[in-house]
């Protein structure tokens, strides 16, 4: 409506001054001249207004053109027959004149909005590409239909406990009687269409892919042109898809997750049955070894089985405290405490820590009290290496010697355990810090490896396994030195 109002105006106005210049020139030219001129501003009006702003812009060259250049002037007599014939023609052709021109810019208008409207739908495609997360996605629909199509607001609801909820939402927000009138538990069916309340048009678009309902698009107010609302229908559909593809793709990876959580939970109850079996077995038949013959025992033998009982329920807490740490590492909430800290006292700590464990067991240490200070966190450190030494103890043959050695390589500190036993297999040295790893000869990683890498890592350090020249396995660890800038703590 304001179009064909400003083309009416500008009709007129040009009608008028293009009238008032010829004026002087009215006795220089003939009564079809002067029609032929005043075709500009019918041109005009029906260009910049539609074919309403025609009519009106040939009305007032009509006015102006029996006025001014049909004699007798400045009155609307039109005397002779060969006048009215010149304004009749004046009137039909200017007609023609402004429905072409008027059909024109109408096609050249919707030519246009195609061009808009498929830049918009490409512009809103490519906010619909790409893996997003499904609350991520929700809000990139909403606030891309209320941009693009100018409404007031924009509300996606989708089905939840068999009641319809905003999801998402962009500009402004649903009233509790909108809401009340789109849940399906009202009693009332839902409208999909343009919905009238009290207050506004809902415009509401069911979003459906593969058959199945995603959910609905609530527009308050419409988009302004037809070619708005077919993009606005388009949109809705790849809206739909993206929407069902991400769902799919959190379903799937709930399921993977789910999967994973299982395979892991299978492998813990493998690996703390395989770890738990030996001690408590043992401790069991001591104890009731003690229990039942108790005075038939020397005092040799008693003491004995009591010094077992006691390796096995260290090795025993040993496996929770590996267990403790498992959960604070995923848990992530691991903290690293780094002080200077001496070698021997690290080595000392974690024999001391083993206790009767090692009885029976030759341990060599090999660390020069002359080293460099290492800065770590000696807790987490010394629970590495008493978990190599346990790692040790377990496959060493009995009368057996096991070594840790300390020494410098390059620019940091190396530590050491090597045992005698029969080693790793080649094939499964890569998998021997993983978590529950099978080996073909039927033994596991268990979780003290893998807490060992992890704590080792945790310092920006790494461990590996090495084969000594005698046979048998050795794990070495990297720790960093203490520098001018760690000695503040």
């Amino acid at each position: 409506m304001q179009r064909r109002f400003v083309g009416s105006i500008v009709g007129v106005v040009c009608v008028v001054a293009l009238g008032a210049a010829l004026l002087p020139l009215r006795s220089h030219i003939s009564v079809s001249t002067a029609g032929l001129v005043l075709v500009i501003p019918v041109v005009i009006g029906a260009a910049r207004g539609g074919f309403y702003a025609g009519i009106v812009s040939v009305a007032a060259g009509f006015l102006v053109y029996d006025f001014e250049y049909v004699p007798p002037y400045r009155t609307l007599n039109v005397g002779t027959a060969q006048n009215w014939t010149a304004l009749v023609v004046y009137v039909i052709v200017m007609l023609m004149v402004a429905r072409v021109v008027a059909s024109l810019d109408a096609a050249r208008s919707e030519a246009r909005r195609a061009n808009e409207a498929t830049r918009r739908l490409y512009d809103l495609s490519e906010l619909l590409v790409g893996d997003r997360p499904v609350d991520d996605l929700l809000r990139t629909i909403v606030q891309a239909a209320h941009t693009v199509f100018g409404v007031a607001g924009v509300s996606l609801l989708v089905l939840k406990d068999d009641r319809l909820q905003v999801a998402a939402f962009a500009g402004e927000q649903l009233s509790d009687e909108e809401l009340r009138q789109l849940d399906p538990q009202s009693g009332q069916p839902v409208s999909v269409g343009t919905v009238q309340t009290d207050s506004k048009q809902l415009r509401t678009i069911a979003l459906a892919a593969s058959g199945r309902p995603v959910g609905i698009l609530a527009m308050s107010g419409l988009p302004v042109s037809d070619a708005d609302r077919a993009v606005l229908n388009t949109f809705a559909n790849d809206a739909a898809l993206a929407l069902e593809r991400a769902q799919l793709r959190e379903q799937a990876l709930r399921s993977q997750l789910l999967e994973e959580v299982d395979r892991l939970r299978r492998g813990l109850m493998g690996a703390v049955s395989h770890d738990l079996r030996t001690p408590l077995s043992t401790i069991k038949v001591a104890s009731s070894t003690l229990s039942s013959h108790s005075e038939s025992l020397s005092k040799e033998q008693t003491f004995e089985l009591l010094e077992l009982i006691e390796i096995e329920t260290d090795r025993l807490t040993r496996l929770v405290t590996n267990l403790l740490d498992m959960t604070r590492i995923e848990a992530g909430v691991l903290t690293i405490d780094r002080v200077p800290t001496r070698v021997r006292d690290i080595v000392r700590d974690a024999v001391d820590a083993l206790g009767p464990t090692l009885q029976g067991t030759d341990v060599k240490i090999d660390v020069p009290s002359n080293l460099p200070d290492v800065d770590v966190d000696q807790v987490l450190i010394g629970q590495v290496l008493v978990n190599l030494l346990d790692n040790a103890v377990r496959h060493n043959p009995p009368n057996s010697l096991i070594t840790v050695t300390g020494e410098l390589r390059a620019s940091c500190m190396v530590l050491s355990v090597a045992d005698q036993g029969p080693g790793i297999a080649p094939g499964d040295r890569d998998a021997v810090f993983d978590r529950f790893a099978q080996f073909d000869t039927g033994g596991r990683a268990g979780l003290g490896l893998t807490i060992a890498k992890t704590f080792v890592e945790a310092h920006g350090e790494r461990i590996w396994y090495e084969t000594p020249p005698g046979g048998g396995a050795r794990f070495a660890f990297s720790l960093p030195l203490v520098t001018d800038a760690s000695k503040v703590h």
